[in-house]
């Protein structure tokens, strides 16, 4: 069985809420390159970074990603 791959959906809020990925960037103290590579969903945030994003983005954690 193979290991489960969760993709989150920040690209997906940012826009919706028209979010700039340098605004979370400023606002989680990471560099834009970092917001990019989660958007592709080339690399994940960690837990305590995905409460944050929430914080900032003002939605809840489980919308973060997609199940």
């Amino acid at each position: 069985m193979g290991k489960k791959v969760y993709k989150n959906r920040i690209r997906v809020i940012l826009a919706d809420k028209m979010i700039t990925k340098t605004y979370l960037a400023e606002q989680l103290g990471v560099s834009k390159m970092t917001i990019s590579r989660w958007c592709a969903n080339n690399t994940q945030p960690s837990a305590p970074q995905l409460i944050e994003i929430s914080q900032v983005l003002q939605c809840d954690l489980k919308d973060l990603y997609e199940i």
